[in-house]
């Protein structure tokens, strides 16, 4: 019998396979695949065509995805999904007012993001209407959490001997010119994130892209997540940001501690 502890492994009898593979279907759609044939879903996910069928056609039924013709594409109730995270944890209503807050008081956007696997998942995001990277960022975008801020924030907090495997798992892809590749210099940059306590990332994943992220705890100093602010390069400094949106964002911080228990 596994403990409430433990992490079932696939062959644990307890283990649900056809709900991994639902939710394996779901998160097979990404930016770079917001749209896909049957084919090409059962390939990404390494399932046969009438595996993947049945799963394409029960999430169509339940909401989760569309159809349109031969493509299937998430449907918008898919965010449900990350609206219960917030939901779950009490805080969303919170967090959301904090990211509004900071959006009307810079004039940027503001996010909340949770570690999940090797990437940086949004799960509240407040917008502003300035044109920040080629995708849309909005709840649900992945990123991967190496080359951004919030990232970087959330694996600093990890334990030293799950941020090794992370560090040799991880494939650290050249992004910009300024992407770090090097697993030894990401590892002193998050050291570093973890002593001053606050990450930023200059145009790493996506030219033009800046941004700033601290760690968001709750009262009893429980990880929430990562909030930041990101930015254009073109429009705001350095400087900018560290002297005038960092502090904004440790206040921010201190706000969410004190209101969330």
């Amino acid at each position: 019998m596994t403990s409430e502890q433990e992490t079932l492994s696939p062959d644990d009898r307890d283990f649900v396979t056809a709900l991994a593979s639902g939710l394996e279907v779901i998160l097979t759609f990404d930016n770079e695949h917001p749209r896909m044939t049957l084919s090409e879903v059962a390939s990404r996910t390494g399932m046969n065509r009438a595996r993947a069928r049945r799963f394409l056609l029960t999430l169509h039924a339940l909401g989760y995805v569309r159809k349109q013709q031969r493509y299937f594409e998430l449907a918008p109730r898919v965010l449900q999904l990350g609206y219960s995270f917030l939901s779950a944890n009490g805080y969303r209503s919170v967090i959301q007012q904090v990211l509004e807050d900071i959006t009307a008081q810079c004039g940027e956007s503001s996010s909340l993001g949770a570690l999940d696997g090797d990437d940086v998942i949004y799960v509240a995001r407040s917008s502003a209407p300035h044109r920040l990277m080629a995708i849309t960022l909005s709840v649900g975008t992945r990123l991967p959490a190496a080359h951004t801020s919030m990232g970087r924030v959330l694996l600093a907090q990890l334990p030293d001997d799950q941020l090794d495997a992370y560090l040799q798992r991880v494939q650290l892809e050249h992004h910009t010119d300024k992407s770090i590749t090097d697993p030894a210099q990401l590892k002193q940059c998050l050291l570093k994130v973890r002593q001053q306590g606050y990450a930023i990332a200059d145009q790493e994943l996506d030219p033009g892209l800046r941004s700033v992220a601290i760690p968001a705890f709750d009262a009893n100093g429980k990880l929430l997540g990562a909030i930041n602010i990101s930015t254009n390069a073109a429009r705001v400094s350095f400087d900018t940001l560290v002297k005038d949106y960092l502090p904004l964002l440790l206040e921010k911080g201190r706000e969410i501690r004190a209101s969330i228990s």
